[in-house]
């Protein structure tokens, strides 16, 4: 399995910023009231964040040889993929409460202090589990089994090298 790749999670953050926003604008022109993410929400975030790295720190040491207990594969398989939709959801629940934030501080009249302080909040904890979730993803990586055939793999075949067939 691969590592996230940035690219996806800027885009999912931008999904969910544009959601947030479109979602807020929808709400304020139909005249209900806006989003306000709860102080619950950012709490969660953050002990989700935890729990990811803490259950990814065994791996890690396994890997690093600093363990000698074996860590099961199969567990080791599940932690990475769900490092990897940590850190998907920590992006996109970092650029939803940003599209709310973002609408809030474009309107006419400003919000009360607490909205901005609990949907600040609900960015900081999407965050948390963004990095918590990289973190972890980073962690469950395996080095590779042979470093100068990878850097090869990757440079390509030497110019004027023939390939022989046997």
């Amino acid at each position: 399995m691969k590592r996230t790749h940035p690219t996806t999670l800027v885009i999912v953050g931008l999904i969910g910023t544009v959601a947030g926003l479109l979602t807020d604008a929808a709400l304020a022109a139909s005249g209900r009231a806006l989003i306000v993410p709860p102080v619950t929400l950012s709490v969660t975030l953050a002990v989700i964040a935890i729990i990811v790295v803490v259950l990814a720190v065994p791996i890690r040491r396994a890997i690093r040889g600093k363990q000698t207990l074996r860590i099961d594969p199969f567990r080791a398989a599940r932690t990475a993929v769900l490092a990897k939709a940590c850190s998907v959801l920590g992006a996109l629940l970092t650029g939803l409460p940003l599209g709310l934030l973002l609408f809030m501080l474009t309107r006419t009249v400003l919000a009360d202090t607490s909205s901005i302080v609990l949907t600040v909040s609900a960015v900081v904890g999407g965050a948390l589990l963004l990095v918590g979730g990289l973190l972890a993803e980073w962690f469950c990586t395996l080095p590779p089994d042979d470093p100068d055939a990878e850097r090869d793999a990757e440079r390509g075949p030497e110019p004027g090298a023939s390939r022989s067939h046997a």
